[in-house]
């Protein structure tokens, strides 16, 4: 299914840009218009690639952001945590068991957490295998790895940093590589970044720090309560359980702090009949391991 060629995805992806585009809100109209990509303009929302096209490679390797490409989608999501000696890697669990091999090549270090091992240790491991032999030997990589084969592949990136409680200043870290890797510039804040996180600190860190940089919130605030996030998160992001139409038209009713409207992007979809009922409600993302399907739901 997901080999469909990738001019099929052409309402999907293009102008994508500004659904995370900041901008000054007092721009000129044609500023304001982009603002909005075109797909969700006439509503088609973004379909992202939850850790890349995880329903059919490894989740968060090299291998399912290329699949993804090569499936035609333009948006990827990843995770990303700290090692021990300060290295950013892209792992979504905050242990390392369930996708490589770190229980057989350290028996003796459960419960097998990130943060208790190296850069090095941790690029000995096996990220593939878990998920089909046909993936045997792909490895967790760095972000810094990760951001060039985003680059490589044309690709954008939703970077949620997790877990934050567990790594004081992740934030700042996570803007060092960024901005290292050449990600912090006009053109990839603009229409190519944006970050996420379900701390809430976390995402006010990261807005005083780079007020240029698209937010957004994981999570379902409370209706009263929107009006307080909107001062520092351009996206409310749900996950798709919570969901109502209502919802998203109150989140939309807000400008977020670059003067835009608030977006919503929901997860994980990963079936057409979902799809179909979150594209109803208006969201303008739709984050899942399933991106062919969604696709072809939206089509």
């Amino acid at each position: 299914m997901y080999a469909r060629p990738a001019a099929a995805t052409a309402a999907t992806v293009l102008g994508v840009t500004a659904l995370l585009v900041p901008g000054a809100a007092a721009g000129a109209a044609e500023a304001s218009r982009a603002a909005v990509p075109a797909a969700v303009r006439h509503g088609e929302p973004l379909v992202i690639a939850h850790r890349g096209a995880s329903a059919y490679a490894p989740e968060n390797t090299l291998a399912a952001i290329d699949l993804a490409g090569d499936m035609g989608f333009a948006w990827v999501e990843n995770d990303v945590q700290r090692t021990k000696d300060g290295e950013l890697v892209v792992v979504h669990d905050e242990s390392l068991a369930r996708t490589t091999d770190v229980e057989q090549r350290f028996p003796g270090r459960a419960p097998w957490k990130i943060k208790d091992f190296t850069a090095a240790e941790i690029a000995t491991l096996d990220a593939g295998s878990w998920f089909g032999p046909k993936w045997a030997g792909a490895r967790v990589p760095t972000l810094k790895q990760y951001l060039n084969r985003v680059e490589d592949n044309g690709q954008k990136l939703l970077l949620e940093i997790k877990n934050p409680r567990s790594y004081p200043g992740i934030e700042q870290d996570t803007l060092r590589v960024l901005g290292a890797e050449g990600w912090l510039d006009r053109c990839h804040v603009r229409h190519k970044l944006v970050i996420q996180s379900f701390g809430a600190e976390t995402v006010k860190v990261v807005h005083r720090q780079r007020p240029d940089i698209v937010t957004g919130f994981l999570g379902t605030p409370a209706v009263a309560d929107l009006p307080s996030y909107a001062a520092f998160t351009d996206q409310i992001n749900p996950t798709y359980t919570t969901l109502t139409a209502a919802y998203v038209a109150a989140v939309h009713r807000l400008k977020g702090p670059h003067g835009k409207p608030l977006q919503v992007s929901t997860w994980t979809v990963n079936d057409a009949a979902g799809a179909g009922r979150v594209a109803g409600f208006g969201v303008g993302g739709i984050i899942t391991n399933n991106p062919d399907v969604v696709r072809e739901a939206l089509d």
